[in-house]
C-alpha cells in the first residue's frame, strides 16, 4: 500500500502524531512465548491483531514505536495494511527449543519514509568509566530509525524498552529447605536482583543519552525518545534523562547550548501548552483545566506508576525560539485497563498507549 504525496501533505501539514505502544507478548501461534505452555489460540491471535488495528484506525499515529515484539513479519504486515508503509526493527527475538521465544525486539512504523536504520552502540569507555563489565549490553536493542517527517526533515528517532525491575537473580527450588530459609533467600534476591536491575536499568538510560547527545552534535536532527521506561522519569535512577541545567557550566553555557541537548517530557511540553493557551484537556488528562493530572500507563496490584514516555527535543518547545511544532494533545488509551471488556479487551495489553499531537507553529 502507497500513499499519494498529497495525502502525505495533509496528514502532516499542520500536526504530527506520535504513539509509543506496548505490544504484550506480540508472537503468532503456534509459537510459544518464554515456556511451551503460553500459545495463543487463533481466536486469541486475530483477537489481539484486530485489537491493534483498531486503535490504529481510530487514533492515526504518523509514527508508532512499538515494544515486545516476537513476530517482527507479521507486525510488518499488521502496519503495512493499517496504513503505514515505512517499517523496521533491529535484532531478532531469541528463540529456544525451536518454537519457545524471549527477548523480544523493539519496532516502529511510519507513514513517512525511513531513511537510516541502526542499533544503538555503547562507548567502551564509558563501559569501562562506569565499571561496568566490558560485555555489558542493552538488556533489548536499542532502536534508532531516521525518519522524513514534514517540516523537521530528516528526525532522529529511538525506540527503547529498559530493563524492567524483575529481579537479576533466580532462586533455585529446595524441597529439604525450612520455611524460614526459603523467606530469606527470597527476601535476598528481591534486594540484590532488584538493585541489580536497577543498575541495569539506569546504567542502560545514562550510555544511551550519551550517544544521544553525540548523534545530535553530528547530525544536528530533531529528536524523538519512545517507549517504556519500566521506570517513573522522576525517579532519580532516569532523571538524568531530563537533565536540564549544568550544574558547573557558565549562565552563557545554558543559554546558549543546552536547550539543544537536553530532551523534554512531552507531557510538561504539553502542561506548559495548556498555561500558554488556554486549550480544554483531553483524554489522558484527569483534573480541572489548569491542573491536569498525568494518567498512569501500568497498573500492578494496588500501586500504578507511569512507564510509557515520549521524550522530545527543542523543535517540539514552544518556548524554543527555533521550534517547529508545539504538543497541543496527549492521550493516555488505557480503557482496557481501568474498565475492561473481557470480549473486546481480553487479548490487548498491560500497558496504556500513550499519544502526543503536534502542532504547527504559526
Amino acid at each position: 500500500m502507497q500513499i499519494s504525496e498529497d495525502a502525505l501533505s495533509d496528514i502532516g501539514h499542520n500536526q504530527l502524531k506520535m504513539a509509543t505502544f506496548n505490544l504484550f507478548n506480540y508472537l503468532e501461534p503456534p509459537n510459544a512465548f518464554y515456556d511451551f505452555e503460553k500459545i495463543y489460540t487463533a481466536h486469541q491471535w486475530a483477537k489481539k491483531q484486530s485489537w491493534i488495528t483498531d486503535y490504529l484506525k481510530q487514533y492515526q499515529p504518523d509514527v508508532i514505536a512499538f515494544q515486545e515484539v516476537f513476530s517482527i513479519e507479521s507486525l510488518k504486515n499488521l502496519s503495512y495494511e493499517a496504513g503505514y508503509p515505512y517499517f523496521t526493527t533491529v535484532g531478532d527475538p531469541q528463540i529456544i527449543d525451536d518454537f519457545i521465544y524471549k527477548r523480544p525486539v523493539v519496532a516502529i512504523a511510519s507513514r513517512y519514509p525511513i531513511t537510516q536504520t541502526c542499533g544503538v552502540q555503547h562507548d567502551d569507555a564509558l563501559i569501562h568509566a562506569l565499571g561496568l563489565n566490558a560485555d555489558f549490553g542493552y538488556s533489548r536493542k536499542v532502536l534508532r530509525a531516521t525518519i522524513d517527517l514534514p517540516h523537521l526533515g530528516e528526525t532522529d528517532c529511538y525506540v527503547v524498552h529498559l530493563k524492567s525491575k524483575r529481579s537479576t537473580i533466580d532462586i533455585a527450588e529446595h524441597n529439604d529447605v525450612t520455611p524460614e530459609k526459603r523467606f530469606i533467600e527470597q527476601l535476598r534476591a528481591q534486594i540484590v536482583g532488584g538493585w541489580g536491575a536497577t543498575v541495569q536499568r539506569g546504567s542502560e538510560a545514562t550510555l544511551l543519552m550519551s550517544e544521544i547527545i553525540t548523534r545530535r552534535e553530528s547530525s544536528q536532527n530533531p529528536l524523538i525518545v519512545m517507549g517504556d521506561f519500566n521506570n517513573s522519569l522522576s525517579d532519580g535512577v532516569l532523571g538524568h534523562l531530563l537533565t536540564n541545567r549544568l550544574r558547573f557550566g557558565s549562565v552563557f553555557d545554558s543559554k546558549a547550548y543546552l536547550a539543544k541537548y537536553v530532551l523534554n517530557d512531552a507531557w510538561d511540553l504539553y502542561v506548559k501548552s495548556l498555561a500558554n493557551n488556554e486549550l480544554d484537556h483531553v483524554d489522558g488528562t484527569r483534573g480541572d483545566e489548569t491542573q491536569p493530572t498525568r494518567t498512569p500507563t501500568h497498573y500492578f496490584g494496588a500501586n500504578s506508576s507511569v512507564l510509557d514516555y515520549i521524550l522530545l527535543s527543542c523543535e517540539f518547545d514552544a518556548g524554543y525560539h527555533n521550534s517547529f511544532y508545539d504538543v497541543v494533545a496527549y492521550s493516555t488509551y488505557d480503557r482496557h485497563l481501568t474498565h475492561p471488556d473481557f470480549e473486546t479487551d481480553d487479548q490487548s495489553t498491560d500497558h496504556a498507549v500513550v499519544m502526543v499531537t503536534c502542532g504547527l507553529r504559526s
